[in-house]
């Protein structure tokens, strides 16, 4: 049994796990601010307002599942609990960040418990909806992890997902862009796209340009890469799109052994090196004497001379052209004026 899509979108935005760190004193929910400073328009902006109400009701329904014992959060042997099927983070570079997440974890206890739902094939064990983190750090301490189970279909999984992440400042554009894609083959409808990630359809097909073009395994394994935005993730899906071998050039490279202390960032750009075609190198005309000796090379365009000094004369040379331009110019006047007439 599944909830209704609108009732499990307003549960999963976490204002339970708030509640229930403050002890169910009521709080306002704030409403979903846009990441990466997306401009959202009236539509995106609507449903959110509208869902605001949906979501004090929803939160008055939760508590009193609670305290009739309807729905009670509850400790969980964390090995019985497995990864939601859409994952809903790359791989991070920087490990201290989980390390001193786990340790505050460990020290002063998981205040926010995390989401489950039964496994839909898996008798006795869950999955997780959202708060994987917590979930990691439980079972890396060998401790219970703190759960409310939940009722929800796997597309409602992935909207709730959605919706969670985009309150999370730390997001990537391509972590983002991943979730529009499950989304997207989950068959969710894109105005719940909208929705979740606080995007309009323009900044969604911007994604689409990338993830229908590069292979998620290559995104996965490529990683977070914090610092790349999406001019160049979208100058990487163009690469691939306009050269044949790009993807199998690609996985061939990024199998090969490399830097344990590369980045993600840094493994994104010699991935786009590697398959990026170099212009061709323009080769400017040497000017020489009668000599056969070099003195300048002549870069020319229909708006734009450009001559560069070469070899031992070649400032000279420069210095002899500058002082003849006058005289030059006089000549051509009087022969443009001679063709005129």
């Amino acid at each position: 049994m599944s909830k209704s899509p609108r009732k499990s979108i307003v549960a999963s935005f976490g204002l339970l796990s708030s509640e229930l760190e403050t002890e169910l004193v009521e709080q306002k929910p704030a409403t979903p601010v846009p990441s990466g400073g997306n401009r959202v328009g009236a539509g995106v902006v609507a449903a959110a307002h509208r869902a605001i109400d949906d979501i004090r009701s929803e939160r008055d329904r939760l508590r009193a599942l609670i305290e009739s014992g309807a729905a009670a959060v509850r400790h969980l042997d964390p090995s019985l609990v497995d990864p939601s099927p859409y994952p809903d983070r790359l791989t991070d570079d920087n490990g201290a960040n989980f390390e001193a997440f786990k340790r505050s974890i460990e020290t002063e206890g998981q205040k926010v418990p995390v989401q489950v739902r039964k496994h839909p094939s898996s008798p006795n064990r869950f999955q997780i909806v959202y708060g994987h983190r917590r979930w990691l750090a439980a079972r890396q301490l060998g401790r219970p992890v703190l759960a409310l189970e939940v009722e929800i279909s796997d597309l409602d999984l992935v909207l709730a997902q959605g919706i969670e992440n985009a309150n999370r400042q730390d997001l990537t554009w391509i972590e983002r862009a991943l979730f529009a894609s499950r989304m997207d083959q989950a068959g969710i409808k894109p105005r719940y796209i909208y929705a979740a990630l606080a995007i309009e359809d323009a900044e969604l097909a911007r994604m689409r340009n990338v993830y229908r073009v590069v292979p998620a395994d290559i995104i996965e394994a490529i990683g977070r890469a914090p610092k790349i935005g999406r001019p160049r993730w979208l100058e990487l899906a163009k690469t691939v799109s306009d050269v044949p071998t790009a993807i199998e050039t690609l996985r061939a490279v990024l199998v090969e052994k490399l830097d344990a202390t590369e980045t993600s960032d840094q493994r994104f750009q010699r991935l786009l090196n590697t398959v990026k075609p170099v212009p061709p190198r323009r080769v400017a005309p040497a000017i020489s004497d009668k000599r056969g000796r070099r003195l300048a090379t002549l870069v020319a365009s229909p708006k734009e001379v450009r001559i560069a000094a070469e070899g031992s004369l070649g400032t000279e040379f420069l210095k002899f052209l500058q002082a003849e331009l006058p005289s030059l110019a006089e000549r051509f006047a009087s022969e443009h004026e001679q063709e005129q007439s």
